[in-house]
């Protein structure tokens, strides 16, 4: 359904204009009042998560000229995103101070790169597509390189936007072969046209090689992921923090648009491809991270191998498959706030912890956090009772039902290689001396939000059937059958 109205677009609209009043607002602000900015960034937050559910259709509605669907599987990851980033906000609150970044100019990003993200998840089109990404990458770019005193963080923004820039090249070429082909930016007219059999086969599959490549940059996926340890281990970590979660939801929106709507109608193509992506994802991913001494660049290849697993229920090309992707998406983001927040945690003032060393006796230090830990270290390798086990199983059942039984086995075998260096991680905490007496001090409301992010990864395990019958619905409805 078409509509002239503006109401699709609300949630949208409101974080602009909260981006610019964080923005002026915060100029006139003294250096002791930061946190003014803060809450009004929280309060956008708020704002865009109520215009999002009372803007709710029960039908798909396209806005802007057919630029733009509002529908419920762009409902739920905004939902989730809005909450990812308010929780990226309280995790950092005391590394940013601490580091002088607690400023305007972090909450207006952080809204600016939001923007961007849910411009992906509810584009139609590949012009909304491309200005959703750009302005969300441009952000985080601009985010890496706010700790001007360090110079990882200027290197590793330097590199990011280098290979960023490579990635959006290739993936503006490979729409623009796509749109020569069908004679649209529209989404669903590009599927027609392609299924139809309108347009020239060769330069719809020379296109489709592109736009897999700028989609498997953007998730972090063998072999584009070179920027991914780099960027991890560079960034302030609430940084990272923010790169490795909230991203990964409009990553997935993203491919999900491009490759289950606009190009479905190339499906043997484009498997085959993410069949390679899978594949080499997983087995770099998990091998890779078990040399790695910093816990940062640790996570950058666990996520790469993470991305990999969630490529298998994608290769499925139906609905059980999307779901289980979209299931293992948001466990993965879940997981990897609480993994960055334990983290952030342990840092104070001119101590980073992002040394997997920096974890040794936890557990005689605090035992909460160390059990904390240790549900995420779990969650990540994909041991019961936690959700990452069944996120993983649901991803295997939708890989062996869609007839890749080897790829399923390849990915059990790798996943068995990734709980060693996750086991690790759980090992130094439990049997090792600690190396680090300081107290673990945190605000009352960091350490129960992060707490209830810790024991979220137990209750999803156990019971993830509303959830995963949460991310069916919204595929349902939105036309995913």
């Amino acid at each position: 359904m078409l509509t002239p109205s503006l109401l699709p677009v609300l949630p949208e609209i409101i974080l602009l204009v909260a981006a610019c009043t964080v923005l002026l607002v915060d100029a006139f602000l003294p250096d002791g009042q930061r946190h003014v900015g803060f809450w009004l960034t929280q309060l956008a937050l708020f704002a865009g998560s109520w215009a999002t559910l009372t803007t709710f259709e029960p039908e798909p509605v396209l806005a802007l000229g057919a630029l733009f669907i509002d529908d419920m599987l762009s409902d739920l990851l905004k939902f989730f995103s809005y909450f990812v980033v308010s929780l990226m906000l309280f995790y950092s609150r005391a590394y940013l101070t601490a580091r002088g970044l607690f400023r305007g100019e972090t909450f207006v990003l952080t809204l600016f790169s939001l923007l961007g993200m849910m411009v992906m998840i509810s584009a139609n089109s590949f012009l909304t597509l491309y200005l959703g990404l750009e302005l969300q990458a441009l952000s985080l770019y601009a985010m890496v390189a706010m700790h001007r005193t360090s110079n990882d963080a200027s290197e590793a923004a330097m590199k990011y936007f280098v290979l960023g820039a490579l990635a959006s090249g290739m993936l503006l070429y490979g729409m623009s072969m796509v749109y020569g082909a069908t004679g649209s930016l529209d989404l669903h007219r590009i599927a027609q046209a392609v299924l139809g059999g309108a347009g020239n086969r060769v330069i719809l599959v020379f296109g489709l090689v592109f736009v897999v490549s700028g989609i498997a940059f953007k998730l972090g996926a063998a072999p584009y992921h070179m920027w991914l340890p780099d960027v991890y281990h560079g960034a302030p970590t609430a940084v990272t923090l923010l790169i490795g979660t909230a991203p990964k939801l409009a990553a997935f929106a993203f491919m999900l648009r491009l490759l289950g709507v606009a190009l479905s109608g190339l499906e043997f193509d484009w498997q085959g491809m993410l069949m390679v992506l899978s594949l080499m994802s997983m087995i770099l991913g998990n091998v890779i991270a078990i040399a790695q001494s910093n816990i940062k660049r640790m996570l950058a290849y666990s996520t790469i191998a993470n991305m990999g697993f969630m490529l298998l229920g994608f290769l499925a090309a139906n609905l059980n498959g999307y779901s289980a992707a979209m299931f293992y998406v948001v466990a993965y983001v879940i997981t990897s706030l609480a993994s960055f927040g334990v983290v952030l945690l342990l840092s104070r003032e001119g101590f980073e912890a992002d040394r997997i060393d920096d974890f040794r006796g936890l557990n005689q230090r605090s035992p909460w956090w160390a059990f904390v830990m240790l549900l995420v270290m779990f969650s990540l390798a994909g041991i019961p009772p936690t959700v990452g086990f069944y996120a993983k199983f649901s991803v295997l059942e939708a890989a062996v039902n869609a007839g890749f039984t080897w790829l399923a086995v390849v990915a059990v075998l790798a996943s068995v290689i990734g709980a060693f260096y996750y086991l690790r991680i759980v090992k130094l905490m439990y049997f090792d001396d600690a190396v680090d007496a300081e107290p673990i001090d945190a605000r009352l409301d960091n350490r129960v939000l992060l707490s209830v992010n810790g024991l979220a990864l137990l209750l999803f395990g156990i019971l993830p059937q509303p959830l995963m019958g949460l991310c069916v619905v919204a595929l349902l409805q939105s036309g995913f059958l």
